[in-house]
């Protein structure tokens, strides 16, 4: 098997989350700042076994896009084409950034170090991760 990768896509920078080869478990990666997110992705899917890239949904409680969309959706069209071959999905990410401020909270992680915006992109991203691993799992796939 190869990884998943999953981006929580922001305007300054990018969480950024892989699998392991037997995609059981979602580990954060550094940050990578946005402009250089593209040659990131070729690069990591050059060295390591990638078989999809997914990309945080943000939508509004009721279910509509949120605003950020007009931001995610040009990336992942230019991601699409540059690299055709590779399967991009999206995934919901509501509460994600919610939810890892409150899990950084909860390990006891004092409030000079929840407040790194970076540690909460990456926690956003494993979320985002991890979620798509339960919905492929309730699926069946």
């Amino acid at each position: 098997m190869a990884r998943i990768l999953c981006i929580d896509y922001g305007k300054k920078r990018c969480g950024i989350a892989v699998t392991d080869p037997l995609q059981i478990a979602a580990n954060g990666l550094p940050t990578v700042p946005t402009a250089g997110l593209m040659q990131f992705l070729k690069e990591y899917c050059g060295r390591e076994q990638v078989e999809r890239i997914v990309v945080g949904l943000p939508t509004q409680l009721n279910g509509a896009p949120s605003e950020s969309m007009k931001w995610i959706q040009p990336f992942v069209d230019r991601l699409r084409k540059e690299m055709p071959d590779m399967p991009v999905i999206m995934h919901d990410e509501r509460f994600t950034s919610t939810i890892a401020h409150r899990e950084m909270a909860a390990a006891g992680l004092k409030r000079s170090v929840r407040q790194q915006r970076d540690l909460a992109d990456k926690t956003a991203a494993v979320l985002i991760l991890t979620g798509y691993l339960e919905s492929r799992s309730f699926a069946g796939l």
